[in-house]
């Protein structure tokens, strides 16, 4: 396993909230989530720097939306 490193992170209460949120809703840490958000930033980004587009798609419409990272 990879040597770690302790940082601190400054949240709103509203970025506290959702984190709480996530963690409780998926049973994981807190460190675990946010970990695992930037795996899924490290793939987005990668994928768009390819020149790879992002779409969110509701199924029941069957409407697609792309979404962008400012």
């Amino acid at each position: 396993m990879a040597d770690k490193r302790t940082m601190t992170l400054n949240l709103t209460d509203d970025e506290m909230t959702s984190l709480e949120a996530l963690s409780n809703r998926y049973d994981m840490t807190k460190t675990a989530v946010i970990r695992k958000a930037l795996r899924m930033y490290q793939v987005i980004d990668e994928r768009l720097q390819r020149g790879d587009k992002l779409f969110l798609e509701d199924e029941i419409e069957k409407k697609k939306s792309e979404l962008l990272l400012l």
